[in-house]
């Protein structure tokens, strides 16, 4: 009695086993503790309650060369640009993720002509009903999708919409770090001014005690060594004067970097009169407001989201992967019988694949993507205590700078 023949989930179930099992004995993703950072209570060195300002107020707002030099830096600033390009490519590749969830439709089209040995068809070919050459002529529709059974695909687009966060994040920073570096860097520019206007005033009364010292010189009235200490002071003022053209030059060096506007553009705006300068209390801020408000830790916790997506991506690659196809076209060995019904053909497949004997290939990506979520673990705590250690100082800075002030 002969065996039946074994049917097609039979077949299946065969050909699906080895790959079952091989995702079954893989190891298991490893798990990579995040545990939150812990803050303090408060800042150290943060001012009293009722001394606090806003953080507004602690840019020169109505100075207009600061108006003037942050709306050239957001317009045309490089480094500004260049944050907001790789948003635009955290996005495309964003929307790269997504799609590949969708189904990949192509088509193509093909004239193939063959020249073939009749003599192999016997007396068939030496007798002309076979022919020696044949052009077919063909046209396809293909479409592939692979239903992600396992989330590999899923898991990939969270990464890539977690760095769409990063590189917005990042982009804030770099918007908040130029406007806060061209307001420090007008505020000096105001402070120079002032103290040139000081040693100008120095320089002028230390002329006019040497002229007054020489006159009582001539007339015997005082010795000479007055004259030349009053001397000596004006030189001295007009020395501590013209070193204040380096730091100018610095200055406008710098603002020329942040805008990227010419010397001569930055140099008219800050030949602007400015109001007078009101000196703020510091912005009042919590630890906790610090990270939710900090976008360099903002910027680290995406990427942190974004690793911890790979790692899940890498783990899914254990899994094998389904992939239906579907082929509708046409084929004809004539032009004029391309649209007969006759010529339409189709295909429609279903494959699977997974990895069964790869040496290693799979559990290396695994390893590679949990090294990379702790470096980006690493690195948003780093973020979070550089915050802190920001916040500290410049809490501190400005105590002492009070303290030192009142005793002078």
């Amino acid at each position: 009695m002969s065996r039946p023949a074994p049917t097609i989930r039979a077949l299946a179930s065969a050909a699906l086993l080895p790959l079952m099992l091989a995702g079954c004995m893989a190891h298991p993703a490893p798990e990579i503790a995040t545990p939150t950072p812990g803050l303090p209570e408060a800042f150290f060195f943060a001012p009293d309650a009722d001394a606090r300002t806003a953080l507004a107020a602690l840019m020169p707002m109505d100075d207009p060369a600061y108006s003037a030099l942050a709306d050239a830096a957001i317009a045309e600033a490089p480094s500004l640009a260049e944050a907001l390009a790789r948003i635009d490519s955290a996005r495309a590749g964003a929307r790269r993720a997504g799609a590949e969830r969708l189904p990949n439709i192509t088509a193509d089209g093909s004239v193939r002509q063959n020249r073939i040995n009749t003599n192999q068809f016997g007396e068939a070919g030496r007798q002309g009903f076979v022919p020696s050459e044949q052009t077919t002529y063909g046209a396809n529709i293909t479409a592939s999708w692979d239903p992600d059974i396992f989330g590999q695909i899923k898991a990939q687009e969270r990464a890539a919409i977690a760095r769409i966060d990063a590189a917005s994040a990042q982009a804030q920073g770099v918007r908040l770090a130029l406007l806060a570096e061209i307001a420090g860097s007008v505020t000096d520019w105001r402070v120079i001014e002032a103290r040139a206007a000081a040693i100008d005033a120095d320089v002028a009364a230390a002329k006019q005690l040497a002229s007054l010292a020489k006159v009582r010189e001539d007339a015997g009235i005082a010795p000479g060594f007055d004259r030349v200490r009053a001397e000596a002071t004006a030189s001295s003022s007009a020395v501590r004067l013209a070193a204040l053209d380096s730091e100018r030059a610095r200055l406008i060096g710098r603002l020329v970097t942040l805008t990227g506007q010419d010397a001569a553009s930055v140099r008219a705006a800050l030949a602007t009169t400015a109001p007078a300068m009101v000196v703020a209390a510091p912005p009042a801020s919590m630890p906790s407001d610090l990270l939710a408000n900090r976008p360099d830790v903002a910027a680290a916790a995406a990427n942190l989201a974004a690793s911890d997506a790979d790692l899940a991506a890498a783990a899914r690659a254990r899994f094998p992967r389904i992939t239906l196809t579907g082929i509708i076209g046409l084929a004809a060995f004539q032009p004029e019988n391309f649209f007969d019904e006759d010529s339409i053909i189709g295909t429609l497949t279903g494959a699977i694949a997974g990895p069964l004997l790869d040496f290693g290939r799979v559990r290396a990506g695994i390893d590679a993507a949990a090294a990379d979520k702790r470096a980006a673990f690493a690195a948003y705590q780093g973020a979070v205590f550089q915050a802190l250690g920001d916040a500290e100082a410049g809490y501190g800075l400005v105590t002492a700078a009070d303290a030192e002030a009142r005793l002078s």
